[in-house]
């Protein structure tokens, strides 16, 4: 997928699949592209990338058709803006709890290239914009995509006026931070946890916006696509790593007689 076909999908309820990739080897693009997914999550907001790095990894997975989504650090319009002129399709802000942070980066978003009072007044509703200058700008932005993470009790308690804004695109839970703030850290099967879930997958697609869950066990996945999530965002490259040579090196140690202990540790980002 590229950008305008991806927002389609989710705003859409379409079934969307994607991982997130924390390494900058140029070998994974060409690996992920096995996978049968329509998009990539960047990560930028844990992991140490620079900025050309950022932009060569969206350069070469949108050449694969694989639609380059970064995280940003922080919920700035400036980085969202920043970030999509290196090549991104689409931006995650993190940690979303207001109205107001939506509102700006759905200005660097789907407003670019203004910026300063005339933005501002545009998105107070203050001073509309001409009609060629809106035209322009739908036309211009039309394949950049806003994800928010939702991820904390305060978004919960303002999903609403969240949600009524016009200018997200998809809902992405991140479900290690939610189940913290919650005060029930990594219960994924927690009663309020999975209310939770429910309430945000119900919200976001009465909204018209996708909405998913980055998750590495599919078993939780699978419950929340049947509950009408249509965002599918698995794992990582470095979960994945983890997982599977803690099982094969489980397997060989016990094979051989080595009583050698590995630790399980989930990587959460």
């Amino acid at each position: 997928m590229q950008g305008a076909e991806l927002i389609q999908a989710l705003r859409g309820g379409r079934r969307v699949y994607g991982t997130a990739i924390y390494s900058p080897s140029p070998i994974w693009p060409r690996v992920v592209t096995n996978l049968d997914l329509d998009m990539v999550f960047i990560d930028t907001e844990h992991t140490p990338q620079d900025r050309n790095q950022i932009s060569w990894l969206c350069a070469a997975f949108a050449a694969l058709n694989l639609a380059p989504v970064v995280r940003i650090p922080e919920p700035d319009p400036y980085l969202a803006q920043m970030t999509l002129d290196g090549g991104a399709h689409g931006i995650i802000a993190p940690y979303i709890e207001s109205p107001q942070q939506v509102i700006a980066l759905g200005g660097a978003v789907k407003f670019a290239p203004l910026k300063g009072e005339r933005l501002r007044a545009a998105l107070a509703g203050e001073s509309p914009l001409e009609a060629e200058l809106t035209d322009y700008l739908a036309r211009r932005n039309a394949g950049k995509a806003l994800f928010i993470n939702i991820e904390s009790v305060p978004a919960l308690e303002n999903l609403d006026a969240i949600l009524s804004l016009p200018y997200i695109d998809c809902v992405l839970v991140g479900p290690h931070d939610l189940s913290c703030s919650l005060g029930i850290p990594e219960q994924y099967d927690h009663p309020d946890f999975d209310a939770a879930i429910h309430t945000i997958i119900r919200k976001s697609r009465a909204a018209g916006v996708g909405v998913g869950i980055h998750h590495n066990f599919a078993h939780h996945e699978i419950a929340w696509v049947n509950a009408g999530a249509n965002l599918v965002m698995h794992s990582s490259d470095i979960s994945a790593f983890n997982r599977a040579l803690t099982a094969e090196f489980k397997h060989i140690r016990a094979a051989t007689g080595d009583s050698g202990q590995i630790v399980d540790e989930n990587v959460h980002f």
